[in-house]
């Protein structure tokens, strides 16, 4: 076997016990993503800087003073900051940024031994839904159709570069950010494993704002359990971030019980009543798998969810105008240097520093928060925000976790994206928003396939802090290809053979 192939688990696993070094493990990543360039995944490769760490790690393995993660190469998307690695957040504006600060998020994963290949590309400012709006160029998907492989095809958005490299092993596991589905579609496009924590679980501090009261990291992995490893890791309390939570965090990947033997799971009538085709077909399949596994299957309906995809498109360009407002040309990041005057060097930084996607929602942002318009529109997208939580609360009173699609079909071509309007791409979101309106975890698993064998993913979604719930559902009905025993038996620390 590939050194490449191992899941997160099996790799810590196999350098903990010393039967492959962490050098030769970071080796073989950097000729796997030197191979897989043309996926355009990476925008700053950080190999020597990987190798060095590696040594490292191989130094504390044989001193037996490893951390969690000690050895096993992961990849950064690129707008969580680095201590003296680029940070870009796929941006002109920030072509040339080196930070002086590490984010939390990834501070924590350097706490417990990780190795970190590089920074991943991603949609400007996590503005789209398929990794096309990159001033750095765009992430092809490595998962190819079966009727047209000739064909590059989108890795979703906006942790396309996150999903690339853990669909193409070119990484171990890699973090994301998700404001609106960014971990969860991308999963579903590449056939990979993306959660959404609560929001708060996650530390925001360092991480590239785009809109605050929904920004949340999440880990994008091979498998649920190495989903689970990532996040007992990148999780934790944080006095530098106003909106992290201080609360319990149990050890997932320790605690993980695959089941849903006697659990109540809802289906939305309002996301299903117009699902057909190869959908339609994977949701079945796996509502009866759910249901020969003994869980219950409830039909249960939240009327408000057809206002959530209007209403986050008020909301998230209002916060996405205020955080992107401090990139004038001034303090630091690219500035215009032709500009005659200070207005002009306003004008011209933000015209040419920021791509057409980030443009056109900083104009809607600031036009819904003007004096004339702000009752008409953001007062009332975050009263139907409310209505959202309200209802999603009251829906969890019937039911323990909900299923939903995550993504409306497989991946698209890249050469279609520029060819869709701005609402065709936005209706990408629209089993996902819901569930960063309302605060609430959610995973995204490999459901099944299209008929041209695309990957299609499946969501659950959880009340508040029940990520074990979540990880626990996913992995009862995780492909046995995909969750492979042999690996988890190999830990020994986990519940999975107890049961």
């Amino acid at each position: 076997m590939s050194l490449c192939e191992f899941t997160l688990e099996e790799a810590v696993y196999r350098l903990r016990k010393k039967e492959v070094s962490s050098t030769d493990i970071t080796r073989a990543f950097i000729s796997k993503i030197e191979e897989n360039r043309h996926l355009n995944a990476f925008i700053t490769e950080t190999f020597d800087h990987a190798l060095r760490q590696a040594a490292e790690s191989d130094a504390k393995i044989m001193a037996g003073t490893g951390g969690k993660l000690e050895g096993a190469p992961l990849g950064i998307k690129d707008l969580f900051c680095t201590k003296g690695i680029r940070t870009t957040a796929g941006s002109r504006i920030l072509e040339n940024f080196v930070p002086q600060y590490e984010s939390t998020v990834s501070q924590n994963l350097l706490n417990e031994g990780a190795v970190f290949l590089g920074k991943l590309n991603m949609d400007e400012f996590a503005m789209g839904s398929a990794n096309i709006t990159s001033y750095f160029g765009r992430v092809i998907n490595p998962i190819r159709s079966t009727q047209t492989p000739e064909k590059d095809l989108v890795p979703g958005g906006s942790s396309g570069g996150s999903a690339a490299t853990v669909a193409a092993h070119m990484v171990l596991a890699a973090t994301a950010s998700d404001t609106g589905g960014s971990v969860r579609q991308p999963a579903s496009f590449t056939g990979t494993v993306g959660m959404k924590p609560t929001y708060g679980l996650c530390s925001r501090y360092g991480m590239m704002p785009l809109a605050s009261s929904l920004d949340q990291a999440g880990p994008i992995a091979r498998t649920v359990r190495d989903a689970a490893l990532m996040l007992s890791v990148m999780s934790s309390f944080d006095e530098k971030d106003s909106t992290s939570i201080r609360v319990d965090r149990p050890d997932y990947l320790r605690n993980l019980v695959p089941s849903v033997k006697g659990l109540k799971i809802g289906l939305l009538h309002e996301y299903f009543q117009d699902l057909s085709g190869d959908l339609l077909t994977v949701m079945q399949k796996n509502i009866d798998k759910l249901k020969a596994l003994g869980a219950e299957i409830v039909e249960i309906s939240l009327e408000t969810l057809k206002y959530a995809l209007p209403a986050y498109y008020v909301i998230q360009p209002a916060e996405a105008s205020s955080n992107l407002a401090k990139y004038d040309g001034v303090h630091f990041g690219f500035r215009e240097k032709t500009a005659a005057t200070l207005r002009d060097l306003y004008m011209e930084t933000r015209r040419n520093g920021f791509g057409k996607e980030v443009r056109r929602r900083i104009f809607i942002g600031t036009y819904v928060l003007s004096r004339d318009e702000y009752e008409s529109y953001y007062l009332l997208a975050k009263k139907v925000q409310m209505k959202i939580q309200n209802g999603f609360k009251e829906a969890f009173e019937a039911v323990d976790v909900i299923l939903t699609p995550t993504a409306t079909g497989g991946a698209f071509g890249v050469e279609d994206g520029p060819k869709m309007s701005s609402v065709e791409m936005y209706l990408n979101d629209v089993f996902t928003v819901s569930v960063n309106l309302a605060g609430l975890p959610a995973i995204a698993i490999p459901g099944g396939h299209t008929s041209d064998g695309l990957p299609l993913g499946i969501q659950f979604i959880g009340p508040l802090l029940s990520e074990q719930l979540l990880f626990n559902v996913a992995a009862a009905i995780e492909e046995p290809a995909v969750s492979n025993g042999k690996q988890c038996a190999a830990t020994h620390d986990c519940n999975c053979a107890k049961e």
